[in-house]
């Protein structure tokens, strides 16, 4: 009992202690000098079925301050007024072009193609991935460029603030600040280009043409669906080195409108992830252990030692050691798993009753990659925006 109660402590207390180190590794990006030359980025936008978004990203794009900036729009076959919203923008301001997607060829994902095409368009010596849903501040794209010279690397991403509305958006989003800072070493990530310590966010990356091109781009991760981890890492197998700055303050994003789509979005990149076949099992089993059950070995403790305090034989001494154990067991468990999601709800403006419903937030984290890697080894299809795609592991890199 006594390794147990060891092992739960040792798995609360390790991330928690990286989170807080974390903190301070992980922020965000520096202004820009005003002796600084403004750059020249290419904004690029994949765009599938988003006439509800592609108007206000492109404001917020458009309206960007110290930085001079190109948009190309790719339309990805929609079906709604995508491109036509476009096309007005493209007709006022001149900097704004479209572009359309022939079909999809086979082998590849539907945004990875996009991203290709777009990539392969732009001349720019910086370019930056956007999607569609994310709001962007107007000195955003000048301060990343920032972070990106002064971090010297080749491709640097950032995590927009959360907008979450609907229950499982609350309950389950905010758990990505809690992965990513409670288990990357950031400090060590900047040391080295191992593949293996690469992180990012999908929904703003600004890479260097050049390593781009070299690392393979979107083309090395053709048919996979987690380019927010594997474009930074087939950027480190080629040898660059890729950063991290944390964008709350500066962008912003509602990632999914629906509880289907929080499920179906956690689940179709998970086997690229947390649920790919070899680190599922350890990983659900640090997250129970350190996060889980915590709040379960509380009251169980105290279930187990109220007796003594019935106990009328029970001396003072006995029930003063009572006491002292069951809080020398509990609140270092307890402090460990809620510490890190108690300082992201003011550092990242995350919703307290989130961090408060952490243990339950983790039980269907794990219930969804499970879910996903269930799927993976029957080879069925994982839907999104209206196409199917056979789940993949992360490992499937393609030599150019």
């Amino acid at each position: 009992m006594l390794f147990g109660l060891i092992l739960v402590l040792i798995c609360s207390v390790v991330p928690a202690l990286l989170f807080v180190v974390n903190l301070r590794a992980y922020l965000p990006p520096p202004a820009l000098s005003i002796n600084e030359p403004f750059p020249y980025i290419a904004v690029l936008i994949p765009a599938r079925n988003e006439a509800a978004n592609i108007a206000a990203a492109l404001r917020s794009v458009l309206t960007s301050t110290n930085v001079s900036v190109d948009v190309i729009v790719l339309d990805d076959e929609s079906t709604d007024a995508t491109a036509q919203i476009v096309a007005d923008t493209a007709s006022r301001d001149p900097r704004v072009k479209l572009i359309r997607s022939s079909s999809l060829p086979h082998g590849w994902n539907g945004k990875q193609y996009a991203c290709w095409r777009l990539a392969k368009n732009s001349t720019a010596p910086l370019m930056l991935f956007l999607d569609a849903d994310v709001r962007l501040e107007p000195d955003a794209i000048a301060r990343m460029a920032a972070s990106q010279r002064t971090s010297g690397a080749s491709l640097v991403s950032g995590f927009p603030r959360l907008i979450t509305v609907g229950f499982l958006e609350w309950l389950l989003l905010p758990l990505i600040h809690f992965v990513l800072l409670g288990f990357l070493p950031i400090s060590l990530m900047r040391k080295t280009t191992d593949p293996a310590m690469a992180a990012g966010c999908g929904q703003f990356m600004l890479v260097e043409r050049e390593a781009y091109f070299i690392s393979g781009g979107h083309e090395a991760i053709r048919s996979t669906m987690h380019d927010g981890l594997l474009l930074p890492r087939a950027f480190r197998r080629a040898g660059f080195p890729t950063d991290l700055a944390d964008l709350t303050d500066l962008a912003s994003v509602r990632m999914y409108d629906t509880a289907a789509k929080v499920w179906q979005g956690l689940a179709k990149n998970a086997t690229e992830g947390i649920a790919a076949p070899k680190r599922i099992v350890p990983i659900s089993l640090v997250l129970i252990l350190g996060q889980v059950l915590p709040i379960v070995i509380a009251p169980a403790w105290l279930l187990i030692m109220l007796p003594l305090g019935w106990d009328p034989d029970t001396t003072h001494e006995e029930w003063v050691r009572w006491v002292t154990e069951v809080l020398l067991i509990t609140v270092p468990l307890l402090v460990a798993s809620y510490l890190p999601r108690l300082l992201a709800t003011r550092r990242f403006k995350q919703p307290l009753k989130s961090a408060l419903l952490h243990p339950l937030g983790i039980m269907l984290l794990l219930c969804i990659q499970w879910y996903a890697l269930t799927r993976h080894l029957l080879g069925r299809p994982v839907g999104w925006r209206q196409r199917d795609y056979v789940p993949r592991t992360g490992t499937e890199f393609t030599n150019s």
